[in-house]
C-alpha cells in the first residue's frame, strides 16, 4: 500500500466516524449497494495515487454520491506538498468557476420570490447597461480594419446573464481590442464593490450582440449585482443567510475565518515555467465577491448543495427553490441559430454546441444528447468545473453526481476527462 493510499484511508475512517449530521449524506454500506463495483472503483483510485506520485497533481478529494448516498469519498496525496501536509477529506478549496451555480440559484431564489424574471433587461437593475454600445468591425476602402460601436439591437437580459450569450466576455490575453479594453480598466481587482465593477462594465463596448452568441464571460459576476439590487443585501450576505447556512455548507463563502487557514489547499510548482500558480489563499478577503469565481468549499459541502438539487430543490427538511425551477435551470437555453465565440470552440473541447451534443443551461453546461461527446454521461447531465481545477457533475438518469476537487491548472482538464471515465467505468447496475 502506498504512503498516498495510506493517507487517504485515514482520512476516509475519519470521515465515516463522523457524525452522521456533520456529514449529512448517508453512506452506502458498500459500493455494491448502489450499483458499483469496489474492484472497479479502485482504478480510479490507483490513477489519481499514480498521478501523485508522478507529480501530475499535489493531491485531490473525491466523493461520489448515487441515490442520495455517498459511494466513495477520498482523499489523495498533499494538502499542501511543499509543507507536506496530507490531504484530508475537509481540505478547503478555492472552487472558481463552481461559485456560478451557487450564484444562479440566488438569482432563481429572487425569481420564485417575484423579485426578478429572467426576461428582465438588465437594465432595470442596472440602468448604465441600458447605453451600453456593441462593438462592431468596419472595414475601410484601403483594407484596414477598425473598431466601432453600434447600439444594442435588444436589451441584454438575465436570461442571458445566466446563459452567456449577453454580449460580455472575459479580459483574457490576445489580440481582441474589446477583451484589451477590460484589462485596461482593471475590472477583475480584488478592491471595488460589485457596483464599480458593473459600473466600468457597463462602459466598454460588448463583443457581441445580446443572444446571438455564446461567450463565456463576466456575465455570472453581473449576475451577482443583479441579486444584490433585487434582493437588498450584498452578495456575500445574501449567499450565506439563503443558501449555505440553511443548506449547513459551513466551509463555503467568499473566504473562510483564520482558524481554517491550516486546511486550505495549496497548489504545487507546474507549467512550463515551473511556478506556483497565484491561486488566492482561502482566507484572502477581497472586497470584490466575485459572482463569477470568488468563493471557496469542500467536497462535502458542495455535495451538499448537489444533493439539494437531487431532492428536487431541498434538503434535510430546507427548500430553497421548486422543482419546476431546477427543470428549468437544467434544460438547454441557447437558441438553435447561435453562435460561438471566436475563442470558444476551444473551450475544454467540450463547447456548448448542438455539434458536440452540448448546450447551456441556467449556471451549467448540459448535455442533450448521447453521442457526438467524447466523454461518458447522460442526456440532460449538467457539469460546471473551475479554472484552479475543481470539478462537478449531476447525472439524474443514472441518480449519480461527483465532486472532484484539487488545485492544479495543469491537470484540470486531463483529470476532468479522467474523472468521467473511470466513474462511469466502475458503475454496472
Amino acid at each position: 500500500m502506498t504512503k498516498f493510499r495510506s493517507a487517504a484511508l485515514g482520512a476516509l475512517a475519519l470521515a465515516i466516524a463522523l457524525p452522521a449530521a456533520a456529514q449529512g449524506i448517508p453512506k452506502a454500506q458498500s459500493p455494491e449497494e448502489v450499483g458499483f463495483l469496489s474492484a472497479r472503483l479502485k482504478r480510479l483510485s490507483d490513477r489519481i495515487n499514480e498521478g501523485v506520485k508522478n507529480n501530475e497533481l499535489p493531491g485531490a478529494v473525491v466523493l461520489i454520491a448515487r441515490n442520495g448516498k455517498i459511494v466513495m469519498f477520498e482523499s489523495f496525496g498533499f494538502r499542501d506538498k511543499e509543507a507536506k501536509a496530507p490531504m484530508t477529506n475537509d481540505t478547503i478549496f478555492r472552487i472558481a468557476s463552481m461559485t456560478k451555480p451557487i450564484v444562479s440559484v440566488a438569482a432563481m431564489m429572487l425569481m420564485e420570490e417575484g423579485k426578478l424574471s429572467l426576461a428582465d433587461p438588465v437594465s432595470k437593475y442596472i440602468p448604465a447597461f441600458a447605453e451600453t454600445q456593441v462593438a462592431v468591425e468596419r472595414k475601410n476602402a484601403d483594407g484596414t480594419v477598425e473598431l466601432g460601436q453600434e447600439p444594442q439591437a435588444r436589451p441584454m437580459t438575465v436570461q442571458d446573464l445566466m446563459r452567456h450569450t449577453s454580449g460580455l466576455t472575459y479580459g483574457a490575453a490576445g489580440l481582441n481590442k474589446v477583451k484589451q479594453s477590460y484589462r485596461d480598466m482593471k475590472v477583475m481587482v480584488p478592491d471595488q464593490t460589485n457596483a464599480q465593477m458593473v459600473e466600468k462594465l457597463s462602459k466598454l463596448a460588448l463583443l457581441y450582440q445580446p443572444g446571438t452568441t455564446w461567450e463565456y464571460s463576466m456575465s455570472t459576476d453581473v449576475l451577482g449585482r443583479v441579486v444584490e439590487v433585487a434582493s437588498g443585501m450584498t452578495l456575500d450576505k445574501f449567499i450565506e443567510e439563503r443558501i449555505t447556512k440553511p443548506l449547513k455548507m459551513g466551509d463555503t463563502g467568499f473566504e473562510v475565518a483564520a482558524d481554517k487557514k491550516d486546511r486550505g489547499a495549496h497548489p504545487q510548482k507546474e507549467g512550463p515555467k515551473n511556478e506556483t500558480p497565484l491561486i488566492p489563499d482561502v482566507t484572502f478577503k477581497s472586497t470584490w465577491k466575485s459572482g463569477g469565481g470568488g468563493m471557496v468549499s469542500t467536497a462535502a459541502d458542495y455535495a451538499r448543495f448537489l444533493q439539494m438539487f437531487a431532492n428536487g430543490g431541498q434538503l434535510d427538511g430546507v427548500r430553497l427553490i421548486s422543482r419546476k425551477t431546477i427543470d428549468l435551470m437544467t434544460a438547454d437555453h441557447l437558441p438553435p441559430d447561435i453562435k460561438m465565440g471566436a475563442d470558444m470552440w476551444r473551450f475544454e473541447a467540450l463547447e456548448p454546441s448542438a455539434r458536440m451534443g452540448q448546450g447551456f443551461g441556467l449556471g451549467f453546461a448540459v448535455r442533450n444528447d448521447q453521442g457526438r461527446n467524447p466523454l461518458p454521461g447522460s442526456p440532460n447531465d449538467y457539469y460546471w468545473g473551475g479554472a484552479y481545477g475543481t470539478y462537478f457533475w449531476h447525472d439524474p438518469r443514472e441518480r449519480l453526481y461527483v465532486v472532484f476537487m484539487m488545485q492544479s491548472q495543469t491537470a484540470r482538464l486531463p483529470y476532468r476527462y479522467l474523472m468521467r471515465d473511470l466513474v462511469y467505468q466502475a458503475l454496472v447496475n
